[in-house]
């Protein structure tokens, strides 16, 4: 997971309001208690398997905010109003929207006292092939925290990224960021956490240790937290991070190595946010004037983030002659909508792959360079999701070769467009896409094909288990020497790891209560404008 604003936007491990995972619900009997400051009850008398507009129940709230938001320049719409009215609506809402809305329990909105809880139940309950959740990507953010992440890649952290194992119960330091609270106490790549907040993280079982846990790794406001920290020579330490405002940096690393088989580009990408526009940019004309002869693009703990933006790094990697007229990604929502975007009333039409800027971070409509390469090394782990696995998707489907290195990814063929109601900003699976090949089905990820369990759908490369005794981007950090190694013998340079999904079990299987939050849900999904 990654902290580099209390969770790699995707996550501060469900920032204030509630995120996701499965909950107790806080239900009372009748239909009119609602709590909050609005007022006990609803306007809307519910009848089972009828819904009303959810248009029409937008921003009665419990807490009406007064003012203009700061991104838009547009006063707040919030009207007073009870939790139920806000439940009524995500009620509506969810029924017309939701991908599988046929498989959402029909609950009685104006029962729950907590919409954060009512919430959590508003998705499907089926499982994928592998056993795990369908939807394990329902949650919920600030909105105002949300807009100022997606918008300035500006979050509450300390400029870090973990990696978490919830069956071995270990914490590590997977990368930090120059300059951050993290670097100002020489915290390096590869330490382990060993307590939070005088919690053993490696003891943790109970509900009560683990959000203590959580809420020092994905802090949803500034503060101090104490971490006893095993460096990575075996040392042990008791530190102090404060948690504070962290501008992340989305493209880190750029370099180039020389090999036998010429000039290798080695890009460390972190997040799909709309400050990667310029960054991803910059990057890849730097790549460009150094002639590389192969890309290596380590999106390990990538969580994904706007979909443009993958369209637009897909592209800049397979250049024009490869994409022209190609379909990076085709959506498709619920059955009722087969030929329609509900949200924007338009015709259902490709996403191709963007040869000039969306305007993200830059001017709209400027050309993109590109690398013109037939074939890609992507470094991924657990922690690659949704729109990085649109990338390694699209470029399959336009036949650029993908060789992938390193362990499964999260698997999130799957996407939503996120809705503010009331200061909370719900995310909740809306469509899900496929590349020029009408591929899309990878609901437990893609692995190396010579993993020894293959957990998902196989992809030429090798199965490597990540290297913390290396920094990112150092060509002996075993994932990357792999894939130098491979680009002149096209052979797998090391047995398979056994590695074939997120370190030894998927988060997913576990109850929400003992799982220990790497980084919020909002860093692994596909965001679209």
């Amino acid at each position: 997971m990654r902290i580099s604003s209390t969770l790699i936007l995707v996550l501060t491990a469900l920032c204030a309001c509630g995120g996701g995972g499965d909950g107790g619900t806080n239900v009372v009997g009748g239909s009119g208690s609602s709590g909050g400051s609005g007022g006990t009850g609803s306007s809307v008398t519910y009848t089972a398997g009828v819904y009303p507009s959810y248009q029409s129940l937008e921003a009665k709230c419990a807490k009406p905010r007064t003012g203009t938001d700061p991104y838009t320049s547009k006063a707040y719409p919030d009207l007073q109003g009870t939790a139920a009215d806000e439940n009524n609506f995500l009620r509506s809402w969810t029924n017309a929207l939701y991908l599988w809305f046929g498989e959402v329990p029909d609950l009685n909105p104006n029962s729950y006292t907590s919409t954060a809880d009512y919430f959590k139940l508003l998705k499907t309950s089926a499982m994928t092939p592998s056993g795990a959740a369908k939807d394990k990507f329902h949650f919920t953010y600030d909105t105002a925290a949300w807009e100022q992440l997606s918008q300035s890649g500006v979050q509450v952290g300390y400029g870090l990224i973990w990696s978490v194992d919830n069956k071995a119960r270990t914490i590590t330091v997977a990368y930090v960021q120059a300059g951050g609270p993290a670097a100002n106490v020489q915290i390096a790549r590869g330490a382990q956490i060993l307590a939070v907040d005088g919690v053993n993280v490696a003891a943790a079982s109970d509900s009560t240790s683990i959000a203590t846990i959580n809420a020092g790794l994905a802090p949803d406001s500034a503060g101090s937290h104490t971490f006893l920290v095993q460096d990575p020579g075996g040392a042990q330490r008791t530190v102090t991070m404060t948690a504070t405002t962290v501008t992340e940096t989305t493209v880190p690393v750029v370099s180039t190595i020389a090999a036998g088989s010429g000039t290798i580009g080695y890009l460390l990408f972190n997040d799909h946010l709309a400050t990667s526009e310029s960054e991803l940019i910059n990057a890849i004309s730097t790549l460009q004037s150094h002639n590389i002869t192969d890309l290596v693009l380590d999106i390990r703990y990538n969580g994904g983030g706007y979909l443009d933006i993958a369209s637009e790094l897909a592209y800049m990697i397979a250049g024009p002659a490869q994409t022209s007229g190609r379909t990076f990604y085709l959506q498709s929502f619920n059955s009722k909508n087969p030929t329609t975007n509900p949200l924007s009333g338009a015709a259902i039409t490709p996403v191709d792959f963007h040869a000039t800027t969306v305007g993200l971070s830059t001017t709209a409509g400027h050309a993109l360079p590109s690398l013109n390469l037939q074939r890609v090394f992507i470094l991924t782990g657990p922690e690659t999701c949704s729109a990085s696995e649109a990338v390694m998707n699209g470029l399959m489907g336009v036949n650029v070769a993908v060789i992938q290195i390193g362990s499964t990814t999260c698997g999130k063929p799957y996407g939503f467009y996120p809705q503010d109601n009331c200061g909370t900003t719900y995310f909740s699976i809306e469509f899900k896409g496929v590349n020029d090949k009408s591929f899309g089905d990878y609901p437990d990820g893609f692995t190396p094909s010579n993993a020894t369990t293959m957990t998902g759908v196989s992809v030429t490369g090798c199965s490597v288990a990540d290297d913390f005794t290396h920094d990112l981007g150092n060509a002996n950090e075993k994932l990357l020497a792999s894939a130098i190694s491979y680009s002149g013998s096209s052979v797998c340079p090391l047995p398979p790891s056994g590695v074939s999904g997120p370190a030894s079990i998927k988060r997913e299987t576990m109850p929400s209560a003992q799982l220990l939050r790497a980084k919020s849900p909002l860093r692994e999904n596909m965001i679209l404008r």
